[in-house]
Protein backbone atom coordinates (compact mmCIF):
# COMPACT_ATOMS: atom_id res chain seq x y z
CA UNK A 1 0.00 0.00 0.00
CA UNK A 2 1.35 3.02 -0.48
CA UNK A 3 1.81 5.33 1.88
CA UNK A 4 0.63 8.92 2.42
CA UNK A 5 2.15 11.83 3.05
CA UNK A 6 1.71 15.03 5.19
CA UNK A 7 -0.87 17.38 5.10
CA UNK A 8 1.78 20.42 4.41
CA UNK A 9 0.43 22.95 2.19
CA UNK A 10 2.31 23.24 -1.06
CA UNK A 11 4.26 25.90 -2.28
CA UNK A 12 3.73 26.55 -5.64
CA UNK A 13 7.29 25.55 -6.80
CA UNK A 14 6.49 22.29 -6.04
CA UNK A 15 3.39 21.92 -8.78
CA UNK A 16 5.52 23.23 -11.62
CA UNK A 17 6.06 19.74 -13.18
CA UNK A 18 2.27 18.66 -12.55
CA UNK A 19 -1.03 19.09 -13.80
CA UNK A 20 -2.33 17.74 -11.08
CA UNK A 21 -0.26 17.11 -7.59
CA UNK A 22 -2.42 15.46 -5.04
CA UNK A 23 -0.93 15.54 -0.92
CA UNK A 24 -2.22 13.80 2.08
CA UNK A 25 -6.18 14.61 0.25
CA UNK A 26 -8.61 13.63 2.94
CA UNK A 27 -12.65 13.51 3.13
CA UNK A 28 -14.57 12.43 5.80
CA UNK A 29 -18.70 12.71 6.07
CA UNK A 30 -20.47 13.10 9.27
CA UNK A 31 -23.84 11.38 9.04
CA UNK A 32 -27.09 11.40 11.38
CA UNK A 33 -27.12 7.59 12.43
CA UNK A 34 -31.27 6.88 12.93
CA UNK A 35 -32.99 4.18 14.61
CA UNK A 36 -35.77 2.31 13.78
CA UNK A 37 -39.30 2.91 14.81
CA UNK A 38 -41.56 6.30 15.36
CA UNK A 39 -40.13 6.72 18.58
CA UNK A 40 -36.36 6.77 17.95
CA UNK A 41 -37.27 9.37 15.54
CA UNK A 42 -38.93 11.54 18.14
CA UNK A 43 -36.06 11.11 20.25
CA UNK A 44 -33.34 11.80 17.55
CA UNK A 45 -34.55 15.42 17.39
CA UNK A 46 -33.11 16.11 21.11
CA UNK A 47 -30.14 13.14 21.27
CA UNK A 48 -28.65 12.36 17.68
CA UNK A 49 -26.09 10.32 17.29
CA UNK A 50 -23.80 10.80 14.32
CA UNK A 51 -21.32 8.68 12.19
CA UNK A 52 -18.11 9.34 10.66
CA UNK A 53 -17.02 7.92 7.30
CA UNK A 54 -13.71 8.18 5.80
CA UNK A 55 -14.64 8.46 2.17
CA UNK A 56 -11.57 9.48 1.42
CA UNK A 57 -8.38 8.49 3.65
CA UNK A 58 -4.84 10.61 3.14
CA UNK A 59 -4.03 10.03 -0.74
CA UNK A 60 -1.22 11.32 -2.15
CA UNK A 61 -0.06 11.16 -6.05
CA UNK A 62 1.13 13.45 -9.29
CA UNK A 63 -0.17 13.64 -12.61
CA UNK A 64 2.05 15.39 -15.32
CA UNK A 65 0.76 17.07 -18.42
CA UNK A 66 -1.19 14.93 -21.00
CA UNK A 67 -1.40 11.47 -19.14
CA UNK A 68 -4.14 9.32 -18.78
CA UNK A 69 -4.70 7.70 -15.69
CA UNK A 70 -7.18 5.07 -15.23
CA UNK A 71 -8.75 5.43 -11.58
CA UNK A 72 -9.66 2.04 -10.34
CA UNK A 73 -11.47 0.44 -7.20
CA UNK A 74 -14.87 -1.27 -5.90
CA UNK A 75 -18.08 0.63 -5.13
CA UNK A 76 -17.68 2.73 -2.56
CA UNK A 77 -13.81 2.83 -3.05
CA UNK A 78 -13.40 7.08 -2.94
CA UNK A 79 -12.90 6.93 -6.24
CA UNK A 80 -15.72 9.64 -7.04
CA UNK A 81 -15.09 11.27 -4.04
CA UNK A 82 -11.51 11.99 -4.98
CA UNK A 83 -12.36 13.40 -8.67
CA UNK A 84 -15.20 15.81 -7.03
CA UNK A 85 -12.27 17.07 -4.74
CA UNK A 86 -10.22 17.70 -7.86
CA UNK A 87 -12.72 19.30 -9.46
CA UNK A 88 -13.51 21.61 -6.90
CA UNK A 89 -17.32 19.94 -6.21
CA UNK A 90 -16.57 19.46 -2.01
CA UNK A 91 -13.94 20.46 -0.07
CA UNK A 92 -11.83 18.48 1.32
CA UNK A 93 -11.63 17.59 4.94
CA UNK A 94 -7.67 17.72 5.04
CA UNK A 95 -4.62 17.93 3.12
CA UNK A 96 -3.91 19.27 -0.25
CA UNK A 97 -4.17 19.42 -3.97
CA UNK A 98 -3.28 22.05 -6.88
CA UNK A 99 -4.90 21.24 -10.26
CA UNK A 100 -3.56 23.64 -13.07
CA UNK A 101 -1.67 26.05 -10.19
CA UNK A 102 -5.03 26.44 -8.19
CA UNK A 103 -7.35 24.75 -5.30
CA UNK A 104 -10.00 23.34 -6.93
CA UNK A 105 -12.38 24.02 -4.14
CA UNK A 106 -11.32 28.02 -4.17
CA UNK A 107 -13.42 27.23 -7.52
CA UNK A 108 -11.69 30.61 -9.72
CA UNK A 109 -13.16 31.60 -12.81
CA UNK A 110 -9.82 31.06 -14.81
CA UNK A 111 -9.72 27.08 -12.74
CA UNK A 112 -12.83 26.53 -13.91
CA UNK A 113 -12.59 27.30 -17.47
CA UNK A 114 -9.85 24.51 -17.73
CA UNK A 115 -11.60 21.53 -16.54
CA UNK A 116 -14.45 19.28 -17.07
CA UNK A 117 -16.12 16.71 -15.24
CA UNK A 118 -18.14 13.81 -16.62
CA UNK A 119 -20.24 12.18 -14.71
CA UNK A 120 -21.76 9.16 -16.17
CA UNK A 121 -24.97 8.52 -13.96
CA UNK A 122 -25.75 12.66 -13.72
CA UNK A 123 -26.82 14.58 -16.42
CA UNK A 124 -24.53 18.02 -17.54
CA UNK A 125 -26.89 19.23 -20.45
CA UNK A 126 -30.24 20.54 -19.33
CA UNK A 127 -33.53 17.60 -19.55
CA UNK A 128 -36.15 19.52 -21.34
CA UNK A 129 -34.42 21.32 -23.93
CA UNK A 130 -32.27 20.48 -27.05
CA UNK A 131 -28.35 19.46 -26.83
CA UNK A 132 -27.73 22.46 -29.52
CA UNK A 133 -29.44 24.64 -27.04
CA UNK A 134 -27.66 23.18 -24.15
CA UNK A 135 -24.29 23.78 -26.21
CA UNK A 136 -25.04 27.66 -26.92
CA UNK A 137 -25.63 28.13 -22.97
CA UNK A 138 -22.46 26.48 -22.16
CA UNK A 139 -20.97 28.65 -24.84
CA UNK A 140 -21.68 31.46 -22.98
CA UNK A 141 -20.94 30.18 -19.74
CA UNK A 142 -17.52 29.59 -20.81
CA UNK A 143 -17.32 32.33 -22.87
CA UNK A 144 -16.17 30.85 -26.19
CA UNK A 145 -16.18 32.40 -29.33
CA UNK A 146 -20.06 31.84 -31.39
CA UNK A 147 -18.15 30.38 -34.21
CA UNK A 148 -15.58 28.76 -33.08
CA UNK A 149 -17.67 26.50 -30.63
CA UNK A 150 -20.00 26.19 -33.65
CA UNK A 151 -17.33 24.48 -35.56
CA UNK A 152 -16.48 21.88 -32.15
CA UNK A 153 -20.01 21.20 -32.09
CA UNK A 154 -20.10 20.20 -35.50
CA UNK A 155 -16.71 18.81 -35.75
CA UNK A 156 -17.32 16.65 -32.50
CA UNK A 157 -20.75 15.56 -33.70
CA UNK A 158 -19.95 14.26 -36.91
CA UNK A 159 -16.91 12.04 -35.58
CA UNK A 160 -19.61 10.46 -32.86
CA UNK A 161 -22.08 10.29 -35.75
CA UNK A 162 -24.90 12.14 -33.65
CA UNK A 163 -25.56 15.30 -36.27
CA UNK A 164 -29.08 14.14 -36.75
CA UNK A 165 -30.13 14.23 -33.34
CA UNK A 166 -28.42 17.81 -32.33
CA UNK A 167 -32.20 19.26 -32.26
CA UNK A 168 -34.02 16.78 -30.41
CA UNK A 169 -34.82 17.46 -26.49
CA UNK A 170 -32.09 15.51 -24.85
CA UNK A 171 -34.97 13.64 -22.70
CA UNK A 172 -35.85 11.57 -25.92
CA UNK A 173 -32.21 10.55 -27.10
CA UNK A 174 -31.40 7.01 -26.50
CA UNK A 175 -28.81 6.53 -23.07
CA UNK A 176 -25.93 6.46 -25.99
CA UNK A 177 -26.84 9.09 -27.80
CA UNK A 178 -27.29 11.33 -24.46
CA UNK A 179 -23.72 10.02 -23.38
CA UNK A 180 -22.11 11.12 -26.86
CA UNK A 181 -24.45 14.87 -26.09
CA UNK A 182 -22.93 14.73 -22.60
CA UNK A 183 -18.93 14.53 -24.28
CA UNK A 184 -19.55 17.27 -26.20
CA UNK A 185 -20.71 19.09 -23.74
CA UNK A 186 -17.61 18.65 -21.67
CA UNK A 187 -15.18 19.05 -24.52
CA UNK A 188 -17.13 22.42 -25.99
CA UNK A 189 -14.42 25.00 -24.12
CA UNK A 190 -11.09 22.44 -24.74
CA UNK A 191 -10.56 21.72 -20.93
CA UNK A 192 -6.68 20.92 -20.64
CA UNK A 193 -7.56 18.62 -17.72
CA UNK A 194 -10.54 16.04 -18.11
CA UNK A 195 -12.03 14.12 -15.30
CA UNK A 196 -14.57 11.26 -16.48
CA UNK A 197 -16.37 9.39 -14.19
CA UNK A 198 -18.01 5.81 -15.59
CA UNK A 199 -18.14 7.98 -19.25
CA UNK A 200 -19.34 4.63 -20.42
CA UNK A 201 -21.81 2.90 -18.08
CA UNK A 202 -24.61 1.16 -19.23
CA UNK A 203 -24.15 1.58 -22.33
CA UNK A 204 -24.54 -1.65 -25.05
CA UNK A 205 -21.35 -2.97 -26.81
CA UNK A 206 -21.55 -0.87 -30.01
CA UNK A 207 -21.95 3.04 -27.74
CA UNK A 208 -18.70 1.96 -25.64
CA UNK A 209 -16.97 0.80 -28.82
CA UNK A 210 -17.55 4.70 -30.25
CA UNK A 211 -16.75 6.47 -27.02
CA UNK A 212 -13.96 4.92 -26.41
CA UNK A 213 -12.43 5.18 -30.26
CA UNK A 214 -13.50 9.17 -30.13
CA UNK A 215 -11.84 9.44 -26.65
CA UNK A 216 -8.72 7.48 -27.61
CA UNK A 217 -8.40 10.33 -31.13
CA UNK A 218 -9.11 12.97 -29.27
CA UNK A 219 -6.50 12.34 -26.46
CA UNK A 220 -4.14 11.75 -29.49
CA UNK A 221 -4.75 14.94 -31.12
CA UNK A 222 -5.48 17.15 -27.81
CA UNK A 223 -3.22 15.65 -25.25
CA UNK A 224 -5.47 16.94 -22.11
CA UNK A 225 -4.58 15.12 -19.14
CA UNK A 226 -7.23 12.98 -17.88
CA UNK A 227 -8.65 10.94 -15.05
CA UNK A 228 -10.84 8.61 -16.02
CA UNK A 229 -13.22 5.79 -13.78
CA UNK A 230 -14.57 2.66 -15.20
CA UNK A 231 -16.06 -0.49 -14.63
CA UNK A 232 -15.04 -1.78 -17.75
CA UNK A 233 -11.93 -2.78 -18.17
CA UNK A 234 -11.50 -2.22 -21.92
CA UNK A 235 -11.98 1.75 -21.34
CA UNK A 236 -8.44 1.37 -19.13
CA UNK A 237 -6.57 -0.87 -20.85
CA UNK A 238 -7.32 0.65 -24.47
CA UNK A 239 -7.24 4.42 -23.04
CA UNK A 240 -4.75 5.14 -19.73
CA UNK A 241 -1.00 5.13 -19.52
CA UNK A 242 -1.25 4.63 -15.59
CA UNK A 243 -3.32 2.97 -13.07
CA UNK A 244 -4.46 4.16 -9.70
CA UNK A 245 -6.23 1.38 -7.46
CA UNK A 246 -8.41 2.26 -4.50
CA UNK A 247 -9.42 -0.06 -2.25
CA UNK A 248 -11.52 1.29 1.07
CA UNK A 249 -10.63 5.18 0.71
CA UNK A 250 -6.67 4.48 -0.06
CA UNK A 251 -4.48 4.39 -2.80
CA UNK A 252 -3.25 0.64 -3.03
CA UNK A 253 -1.37 0.61 -6.44
CA UNK A 254 0.13 3.28 -8.64
CA UNK A 255 2.14 2.11 -11.57
CA UNK A 256 1.20 0.57 -15.16
CA UNK A 257 -1.73 -2.05 -16.17
CA UNK A 258 1.25 -4.53 -17.16
CA UNK A 259 3.05 -3.76 -13.68
CA UNK A 260 -0.18 -4.51 -11.81
CA UNK A 261 -0.70 -7.79 -14.07
CA UNK A 262 2.64 -9.11 -13.56
CA UNK A 263 2.68 -8.41 -9.69
CA UNK A 264 -0.39 -10.74 -9.73
CA UNK A 265 1.15 -13.48 -11.79
CA UNK A 266 3.84 -14.27 -9.15
CA UNK A 267 1.11 -16.26 -6.90
CA UNK A 268 -0.11 -17.39 -10.25
CA UNK A 269 1.01 -20.28 -12.71
CA UNK A 270 -1.51 -19.74 -15.78
CA UNK A 271 -1.67 -17.24 -17.75
CA UNK A 272 -4.04 -14.10 -17.18
CA UNK A 273 -5.20 -10.51 -18.40
CA UNK A 274 -6.39 -7.72 -16.98
CA UNK A 275 -9.76 -7.85 -16.30
CA UNK A 276 -9.79 -11.27 -14.31
CA UNK A 277 -6.71 -9.60 -12.12
CA UNK A 278 -9.19 -6.97 -11.84
CA UNK A 279 -12.24 -8.98 -11.06
CA UNK A 280 -10.46 -11.28 -8.43
CA UNK A 281 -9.49 -7.82 -6.55
CA UNK A 282 -12.67 -6.71 -6.36
CA UNK A 283 -14.17 -10.01 -5.34
CA UNK A 284 -11.98 -10.12 -2.65
CA UNK A 285 -12.63 -6.94 -1.53
CA UNK A 286 -16.29 -7.99 -1.66
CA UNK A 287 -15.37 -10.42 1.23
CA UNK A 288 -13.95 -8.68 3.88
Amino acid sequence: MLSSLDNTQLRPSETDDFVIDVRGLARTYKSYKKSEGLWNSVRGLWRREFIEVEALKPTSFQIPAGQIVGLVGANGAGKTTLLKALSGLIHPSSGDARVLGYKPWERKNDFLKQISLLLGQKNQLWWDISPADSFELLRKIYDVDKGIAQKRVQELSEILQCTHVLNIQLRRLSLGERMKMELIGALLHQPRVLFLDEPTIGLDIVAQTSIRKFLENYVRKQRPTIILTSHYMDDITELADRLLLMSKGCLVYDGSVAGFISKSLKSKNEEVDFESVIHEFLEKESRV
